[in-house]
């Protein structure tokens, strides 16, 4: 194998990365050491992009949008 991953074992990194803020915090300190995760923005951004290619491979004109019907009363 190459050591390249594919964009569903990625997606599965990006995944844990997020839990794993979700559930420690952004970042932490023992002692005089600090660590800061990735950005949990960033992550998501991330992780939209790998589901987009996995489903189609590039994302569509009108991927994220949302129509609302309101009724008149």
């Amino acid at each position: 194998m190459d050591g390249q991953m594919t964009p569903q074992e990625m997606l599965s990194e990006v995944d844990n990365a997020i839990y794993t803020i979700c559930v420690g915090g952004q970042s932490y300190k023992m002692g005089s050491r600090q660590l800061d995760r990735a950005d949990l923005k960033t992550l998501y951004d991330i992780k939209n992009d790998l589901t987009a290619q996995i489903s189609e491979g590039t994302p569509g004109l009108l991927d994220n949008c949302f129509v609302a019907v309101f009724d008149q009363r």
